[in-house]
């Protein structure tokens, strides 16, 4: 069944929704501004600091926005009685269909030549109301998903352009920097020796010889600043320093990058923690152009289930899912075993299954690609392992009532905020789930144990507008040096009751990453082969989240 793109039945119902809602949101700002005028982030206390009227306009703003508050609350509760039973008849979520494009509908690589690269990223934003992104040190949350949509704009919608050594024998095969020269989402499965495959789209293919790959790769940074200068775009742009270092995956079997940019041409991108509407809206106006098709604002509010005496939700799940190829089918799923400020949250997965094109032979080529967000708060790992079964369950119901005979799955990827790590004593539990049995992590030596070369994902929050990591540069940077990457990467949690030694013996120190994008080989075509290609530790939205963005290139290849 074809996706609506409204979330209700009919006009009638979405007119009153509306109309509530109108009701509902002067009070709401004014609560909102209320609590935000009060609660500086540290960027804002800085400030403040040189400012002495600053204490009379928290006093007067608290008891404007106070009086406003309690005039406009009646009105808020009569469209709250309207609006609270519409949600038992509301999709969980709504659908954005761009429908003058056209451009990623289908993948020519898997249909000319059976084989082809999958581009998935995954990011955690923050989007709350203004007051309560406020007590993770991040303001303005309308500015900042502004900023956010062009920033992942600007990074997945650069050229793609592939450079290869003339002679790989002498020296290793060039892998650019995501955040100067992107590798395409092309058909390429890789290069041997001279020889390469030429991609289906656009992208530049540069041929240079080994040793003139240093000047080449300075000649071709000045080349895309001066385009990217043309086309208005502007801020620094750091050197392709794996071009010029020694390239990726050089401390490990899976190719790796920290990377100012979003890798080019994403695919599939899902983020965690939109919650705001508003914020939603311009992240789908921004990402449109590049994304025909869109989730956004999903999950129930109000009771969930519908018509239930279950917990309350003033917020949806704050997953949003932007898709290249057409999502033809979706199902969402709440958590009924959130607990404390977490069941305020329609927190659960969304799982979806899209249209790739064709093979050879003509058969449909699928891909099912699953989101979650899982309970937060430190310490209650019993919740997430119930999480985590749910989540194995439900997809694979999804997948057993969708999935096709007469179609090729040539992926299952599952990725998302899990709120717990690969390395902290206190997140054991999780970390020994059987969904690790299922899906494969590319960054995850073992239960408790991650691979050296990985990164943390979790920011300090009181230091993102620190000098040394408040620009992507800066912040790429410090990830990269040991040092400096303890002070604001968060330290794992300890067992309770028990002394935290971390890391272990000639161990790198990682920090917490539990930012996680998997992928499982069992569920897909038997015709397919799936290989990790490159993991991407994403540095572009610094000063703009608390979370370090990744993604993954997931090379695909079918036997004919």
């Amino acid at each position: 069944m074809a996706l609506q793109t409204s979330p209700f039945p009919n006009r009638c119902v979405a007119v009153a929704h509306a109309a509530g809602w109108a009701l509902i949101l002067p009070c709401f700002w004014f609560l909102d501004r209320l609590i935000a005028v009060c609660k500086l982030t540290t960027i804002e206390r800085r400030r403040q600091d040189a400012c002495y009227l600053h204490p009379l306009k928290v006093f007067f703003g608290s008891i404007a926005f106070l009086v406003l508050f309690v005039v406009s609350a009646p009105f808020a509760l009569l469209g709250f009685l309207l609006w609270a039973p519409l949600q038992a008849c509301r999709r969980p979520f709504c659908y954005h269909r761009e429908t003058a494009s056209l451009q990623g509908e289908t993948h020519r690589g898997l249909e000319l030549e059976g084989k082809a690269s999958f581009v998935f990223a995954s990011a955690n934003l923050c989007l709350l109301p203004d007051s309560l992104a406020r007590f993770n040190n991040l303001p303005n949350t309308q500015e900042r998903a502004a900023a956010i949509g062009e920033c992942i704009a600007h990074g997945v919608g650069r050229p793609n352009i592939r450079i290869f050594i003339d002679s790989p024998s002498s020296c290793d095969t060039l892998s650019p920097s995501n955040s100067i020269l992107p590798a395409s989402n092309t058909s390429m499965y890789g290069a041997t020796d001279r020889q390469a495959s030429i991609p289906y789209s656009d992208s530049d293919v540069v041929y240079i010889p080994c040793e003139d790959a240093k000047e080449a790769a300075v000649s071709i940074q000045h080349n895309f600043n001066q385009n990217s200068n043309q086309q208005g775009r502007t801020g620094e742009r750091s050197a392709p320093r794996a071009l010029l270092s020694q390239g990726l995956g050089q401390l490990g079997d899976v190719p790796w990058e920290v990377s100012t940019m979003f890798p080019a041409h994403v695919d599939i991108l899902c983020l965690e923690e939109v919650f705001d509407k508003r914020a939603a809206q311009k992240l789908t106006g921004a990402l449109s152009p590049l994304f025909a098709h869109i989730l956004y604002d999903i999950g129930g509010y109000a009771c969930q289930p519908p018509c239930s005496c279950s917990s309350f939700k003033f917020f949806n799940s704050g997953l949003f899912l932007a898709s290249r190829f057409p999502i033809v089918e979706a199902e969402y799923h709440c958590f009924p075993n959130s607990k404390g400020e977490d069941a305020l949250a329609a927190k659960g997965l969304l799982a979806t299954k899209v249209l790739i094109g064709k093979n050879q032979k003509q058969r449909k080529l699928v891909g099912f690609f699953n989101c979650i967000h899982l309970h937060a708060p430190e310490g209650e790992g019993e919740i997430r392992c119930e999480q985590l079964n749910m989540v194995t369950k439900w997809i694979g119901d999804f997948q057993a009532a969708f999935r096709q005979p007469d179609e090729e799955v040539v992926f299952d990827v599952l990725c998302g905020d899990f709120n717990f790590d690969n390395c902290s004593p206190d997140d054991t539990l999780e970390q020994n789930h059987g969904l690790f049995e299922e899906y494969k992590d590319p960054c995850r030596a073992g239960p408790g144990k991650e691979k050296p070369w990985v990164i943390g994902t979790l920011l300090e929050q009181p230091t993102l507008y620190d000098d040394d990591v408040n620009t992507p540069e800066k912040l790429q940077r410090t990830l990269e040096n040991d040092v400096l990457r303890k002070r604001y990467i968060c330290s794992p949690i300890p067992a309770a009751g028990s002394p935290l030694v971390y890391p272990e013996a000639d161990q790198p120190w990682i920090g917490r990453r539990i930012d996680y994008i998997l992928f499982r080989e069992k569920s897909i075509s038997k015709h397919c082969q799936t290989a990790v290609e490159e993991v991407s530790f994403i540095t572009q939205l610094a000063g703009l989240t608390d979370h370090i963005p990744v993604g993954l290139r997931l090379n695909v290849r079918m036997d004919s």
